[in-house]
C-alpha cells in the first residue's frame, strides 16, 4: 500500500510542482551555475543510489554530511530553499523510481560509517529511505548517529498509514528544522 501511495503521490507531485521546479531550476542556475545536486547515498539493503536535490551550497563544497559543512557554503538562495524545503522536490523522482519513499529514514552517505553500522544493527536498511520521517519532523539530524538510528527503527516498527500522511503534512507545513549546519 505504501509503495502504491509513493508512486501515485510522487507522480502527482512531479506534475503539480513542475512549474515551480522549472522556476527554481532557473534561479538555481543563476545562483550557482549548477542548480541540481547529485550525491551517492545508501539505500534499501545498503544499495547505493544517486539522490537528486536542488543545490543549496556552492558547487565547490566538499561532499560531506550537512552537519559537517561550513555555514558559509550555503548560498542566499540555498537558505531560502532549505527553509522552505523546496530543495527536496527533485527527490520525488527518486521516489517514483523506487529508490526512496516519501516517508522513511533519511538516506545517509556511504562514508557515515557509524550511522551505517547503527542502522544496520537495527534493521533500518530493510526499508526504503525517505524524504521525511519521524526524525525530520522532530529536528533530529545525522549529527547523533545512535539517536537517529534508534528513532528511525522506532518509526519503521510502528509506521501506520496515518503516520505516513502525518509526516508528509508536518513536513509540508514547515515542522522540523532539517539538518543543522556547522556555524
Amino acid at each position: 500500500m505504501i509503495r502504491f501511495l509513493d508512486v501515485v503521490l510522487s507522480a502527482v507531485g512531479l506534475v503539480v510542482t513542475l512549474p515551480v521546479m522549472l522556476v527554481l531550476l532557473l534561479l538555481g542556475w543563476r545562483d550557482t551555475g549548477s542548480p541540481l545536486f547529485r550525491q551517492e547515498r545508501v539505500g534499501r539493503h545498503r544499495r547505493p543510489f544517486t539522490l537528486v536535490k536542488f543545490r543549496t551550497m556552492r558547487p565547490d563544497t566538499a561532499s560531506v554530511a550537512t552537519h559537517l559543512a561550513e555555514a558559509s557554503a550555503v548560498t542566499r538562495f540555498g537558505h531560502f530553499l532549505r527553509r522552505t524545503k523546496l530543495d527536496e522536490l527533485p527527490q520525488l523522482w527518486n521516489v517514483l523510481k523506487g529508490e526512496m519513499s516519501l516517508v522513511g529514514p533519511r538516506p545517509c552517505l556511504p562514508n557515515q560509517t557509524e550511522l551505517v553500522e547503527e542502522r544496520d544493527r537495527r534493521g533500518v536498511f530493510d526499508a526504503r529511505p525517505g524524504i521525511t520521517g519521524l526524525a525530520q519532523v522532530n529536528g533530529i539530524d545525522m549529527s547523533d548517529p545512535v539517536k537517529l538510528a534508534t528513532v528511525d527503527a522506532q518509526m519503521l516498527e510502528s509506521l501506520t498509514l496515518r503516520d505516513y500522511f502525518r509526516f508528509i503534512v508536518l513536513t509540508a507545513t514547515g515542522k522540523g528544522s532539517g539538518d543543522r549546519i556547522r556555524s
